[in-house]
């Protein structure tokens, strides 16, 4: 039964034993109060409960409006043969609930900051669970999506002939996979969003948007080129391994070749092209003219894809970034002086909780630190 909660809870504390607190019965509307009343001088309390407790005034309610006029008229009952004309019982019953169901407008769903989120085309989102097994579907009916636990997959469907997008939002101290229609698997990390076709469209390029970091595993297809979009720098391929940074809270955009080969082009300047080997690491800023090109170790860059946290002669302003994106923590460094100390380490956000790595890193340079919640303070 849908009917005011408070009401029923009266009702059972009467029936059961004799009277219900006063403290209870000030929380009824004045009508229910008055219900109440009549029902207990008709001695219909108990038959009124076994009513309320066995109808669902959801399936009766084109039935009640058919029965009466909720507008200005009122309404008079004889509660001897209530029981014959059940809607307007419900009517009377489940008054507020009717009113704030079937009239008000429903609240705004809240999103929980740590939920991973795809956002559809008409706008609307869906949580996904990490833990969780769901399918996408279209209007139509048809299945888009399947997601299973930390990945979700695209069909290849010929009947879809537009583009339409879907966008994922990883949060922090989360990651996600995505295969998208053509095969291709993204990782995505902590912190990012990727704006996707549903569809790839023959005769259109593969393009994607990102926003954060993600490692792409495309699949060849030397007649549609898969090209990542980023806030500077866009990166074009037919078939690849690569690696692909773009966090907005850092200067440089960084791109590294683990396998096959790719073409950058900045923003600044779209027709000049930079081609990456594998091995390489291409990187560029707005304050740069050009993309810098350098031989890196390609596992430093992405083995986070495993939980692994690895630092080369990183700042600690820069490493603290990647902490607070891993394991979804906020920290303040009171202690300046560490901004531009160098740091190198590995650490499994997998294995090692964020404790165990900042006091492995205050027995290096000295500091001690204090959490509260998802808050940390360094000392």
């Amino acid at each position: 039964m849908n009917s005011s909660p408070n009401l029923v809870n009266v009702l059972r504390e009467i029936v059961s034993n004799g009277s219900a607190d006063a403290s209870k019965i000030a929380l009824l509307t004045q009508e229910e109060q008055e219900l109440i009343k009549e029902l207990q001088e008709d001695h219909l309390l108990g038959e009124a409960l076994l009513y309320i407790e066995s109808i669902d005034a959801d399936k009766n309610w084109e039935e009640l409006k058919e029965r009466i006029k909720i507008k200005k008229n009122p309404i008079v009952i004889n509660w001897r043969t209530v029981f014959q004309y059940a809607a307007v019982f419900v009517c009377l019953l489940g008054l507020v609930y009717v009113f704030q169901n079937k009239t008000n407008k429903p609240d705004k769903i809240v999103i929980p900051d740590d939920a991973i989120q795809l956002v559809l085309e008409n706008g609307d989102i869906q949580v996904l669970s990490p833990n969780g097994e769901k399918q996408i579907i279209k209007k139509d009916g048809g299945v888009v999506a399947s997601q299973k636990e930390n990945q979700i997959s695209y069909t290849s469907n010929n009947s879809i002939d537009k583009l339409v997008y879907n966008e994922i939002k990883i949060p922090y101290g989360k990651t996600f996979v995505v295969t998208l229609s053509d095969g291709t698997v993204v990782n995505m990390n902590a912190g990012s969003s990727l704006k996707y076709p549903v569809q790839f469209i023959k005769g259109h390029n593969r393009e994607v948007v990102l926003e954060g970091e993600a490692f792409f595993d495309v699949t060849k297809d030397k007649k549609h080129p898969f090209i990542v979009k980023t806030r500077g720098m866009d990166v074009k391929v037919l078939g690849t391994k690569f690696n692909v940074s773009s966090y907005k809270e850092e200067a440089d955009i960084n791109t590294v070749l683990v396998e096959g080969s790719v073409s950058l082009s900045s923003g600044a300047k779209p027709n000049e092209k930079t081609m990456l080997v594998p091995g390489e690491k291409g990187t560029w800023n707005n304050q740069k003219t050009a993309i810098a090109v350098e031989k890196v170790d390609t596992r430093i860059y992405t083995e986070w894809m495993t939980g692994e946290l690895v630092f080369r002669k990183a700042a600690f302003k820069d490493i603290i970034i990647k902490l607070e994106r891993s394991y979804n923590v906020t920290i303040e460094n009171n202690k300046k002086e560490l901004w531009d100390k160098k740091f190198n380490a590995s650490f499994n956000k997998n294995i090692e909780n964020i404790d165990e790595v900042l006091t492995a890193m205050g027995k290096i340079q000295s500091f001690s630190f204090k959490k509260e919640g998802k808050r940390i303070t360094i000392n």
